[in-house]
């Protein structure tokens, strides 16, 4: 029998380091050549050292980025790095794009190693797997974004909220003055002029309720909605509004529960906003594609486009109101807030990811899947309005919405008293038991129109009571109809619309 080979000083320690939990490599300096690599360090990067890599050319066989996804630069690599300082030195963003697809966050210490008259001979480098590390630090990072983003819009919708609030009693009075002197007017220029006023202030009306839809201060009545459906429907429509832009429609259902017009707003929004990124793009036209698909309790809303995209660092900002890189012409920069309104009052939420083969925008919307079956809308019709009599008692604490209010009101035929908070409305409402109706404003200071309600019905239950705000129906406002309040109209209103809903909750 043979002698048996004695394991050499080599093979030990070579069979030591292929065991260690850190990956190493050694390279020849200057060049780069490859010298050895252990098995963790095959683990590591997904292959074992590779002899055709050297000095300058290290990112592209070994996959190595930048956190950001950047091909990392070649002069910034660990082992130029310990050549050019001559030192340890240490390299704590490295992500490794593995043959596989898969990635790996690396943290790397470069340490040259001399001859006995000081020149670098080789360097060593020891590779360390902080993939967990990484990924907590960007999750709580992540996190806290996430908290100050909702933090800077909460801040921004209470200031736009309380802005639209007041905004529509101003245009809600010159609504109302404008169609009482319509009445009596008879030159066709100064009817004209009216009309033009009027108009004026629908416009205005349509940009705070946008602002309202964004400050979350006001939703509908809400009711099963098939979203592949919605999106079905408007098809037709948005082909003809989008113009040369290629939409494919990729629809699978999912029915939430929310307000059909405006999650119509929704959809119509984000490929208005995709459609004008791709105008913008050198290249001209575009795709887009419209999904729907259940994702566990959410159905999600996917609009992708294959155009610019939109940078890292504003995509924190694109939900702000009249935060816009278009020009004054192309934008206001409310559409997107308005879609982060309605979306957080339904519940869901909206997440921007790359878009069409890696580049463009995706926008993604979360909403709580319902499990409820669409129902059909019911077909809206109108009544003849009636002459008003008797007497109206009319609350508000806005001296110029109230008196126009009461103005519109006599114009139509009733008696009106008027009361500038609760507690006179209170006062008068047991002195005049005779009412035949109160219209009162929900946002007053002092006493709320939900405690004014609840005041009167102990009173009387059965005075018909018409609600009125400068926001659309919130929770507050639906407690008190479901308390037994008669109606609600928002402010802006025409005559009309006031005229029919008084008569319907006096008849009813």
């Amino acid at each position: 029998m043979g002698k048996e080979r004695v394991p050499s000083d080599h093979d030990i320690i070579h069979s030591i380091a292929d065991d260690l939990p850190v990956g190493i490599w050694v390279a020849r300096a200057p060049g780069g050549e490859h010298v050895y690599t252990n098995r963790t360090f095959a683990e590591i990067m997904g292959q074992a050292g590779r002899d055709d890599a050297r000095a300058g050319g290290y990112t592209a066989p070994y996959g190595v980025f930048t956190r950001d996804g950047v091909r990392y630069p070649e002069d910034r690599m660990p082992f130029a790095r310990a050549l050019q300082e001559r030192r340890v030195v240490v390299a704590d963003d490295l992500t490794i794009k593995r043959p596989d697809g898969s990635l790996v966050h690396v943290r790397a210490f470069a340490r040259p190693v001399t001859d006995v008259v000081g020149i670098i001979t080789h360097v060593v480098i020891a590779l360390f797997d902080v993939t967990r590390e990484v990924d907590a630090e960007f999750a709580r990072a992540e996190s806290e974004r996430r908290l100050h983003r909702g933090q800077r819009l909460e801040a921004i919708g209470t200031l736009a909220g309380g802005v639209a609030h007041d905004f529509n009693n101003l245009i809600f009075g010159i609504k109302l003055l404008a169609a009482e002197l319509a009445v009596h007017e008879s030159d066709p220029q100064r009817r004209e002029s009216l009309a033009l006023i009027d108009d004026i202030t629908e416009r205005s009306a349509t940009l705070t309720r946008s602002l309202l839809g964004f400050a979350r201060r006001g939703k509908h009545r809400a009711a099963p909605v098939a979203l592949d459906e919605l999106i079905r429907g408007m098809g037709e429509l948005l082909r003809r509004t989008l113009g040369g832009v290629s939409v494919t429609f990729e629809l699978e259902p999912g029915t939430v529960t929310g307000d059909r017009a405006q999650l119509e707003q929704v959809v119509m929004n984000l490929a208005v906003n995709a459609a004008e990124a791709l105008s913008d793009s050198s290249r001209g036209g575009g795709r887009m594609v419209v999904r729907t698909r259940r994702e566990g309790g959410d159905v999600v809303l996917e609009v992708a486009d294959d155009g610019p995209g939109i940078p890292a660092k504003l995509r924190d900002r694109v939900f702000e109101p009249y935060f816009t890189t278009k020009t004054p012409e192309r934008g206001t920069g409310l559409g997107l807030a308005t879609v982060f309104g309605i979306i957080e009052t339904h519940g869901g939420s909206i997440e921007i990811a790359d878009g069409l083969g890696g580049r463009g925008t995706t926008m993604r919307v979360r909403l709580p899947a319902s499990r409820a079956t669409t129902a059909r809308p019911e077909p809206i019709t109108f009544v003849d309005v009636p002459a008003g009599s008797g007497t109206v008692l009319v609350v508000d604490d806005d001296a110029l919405v109230r008196r126009s209010v009461a103005s519109a009101l006599r114009g139509l035929g009733y008696e009106t008293l008027e009361a500038a908070g609760g507690v006179e409305a209170l006062d008068v409402y047991r002195e005049r038991r005779d009412l035949r109706a109160v219209v009162l404003d929900m946002v007053m200071p002092g006493m709320t129109g939900r405690a004014t309600y609840a005041a009167m019905r102990a009173v009387d239950p059965e005075i018909p009571v018409l609600l009125m705000s400068g926001h659309t129906i919130n929770e507050e406002i639906q407690s008190v109809l479901d308390q037994g309040a008669s109606g609600f109209l928002s402010k802006p209103y025409s005559v009309e619309t006031l005229a029919r809903s008084l008569a319907d909750v006096i008849r009813n």
